[in-house]
């Protein structure tokens, strides 16, 4: 393996892992600024507050999105192992 085909496959597996954790990091991030922004107009400001909703919103999404997330990594990993390299 060449230094190029190891640097692609290095790019590659972080391009890969980057688009299966982002729809559930932005998840959270949407729910954690609404709660926020809740906690600033009724004053009410406890830390642990937006902990389990964002917690919740993250399994609730992870769940579904597990068919997409499989998906995406038997292609990935069929990919690797029949022709060595991406499309």
């Amino acid at each position: 393996m060449s230094p190029q085909q190891a640097s692609a496959l290095i790019r590659d597996t972080l391009l890969l892992a980057l688009a299966i954790s982002a729809p559930m990091l932005v998840i959270g991030l949407v729910v954690g600024i609404t709660i926020s922004l809740l906690q600033a107009l009724t004053q009410i400001q406890e830390q642990t507050l937006t902990f389990i909703p964002k917690i919740v919103s993250m399994v609730a999404a992870a769940i579904a999105l597990m068919p997409w997330m499989s998906h995406r990594l038997m292609q990935y990993a069929f990919d690797m192992f029949t022709n060595g390299h991406l499309h």
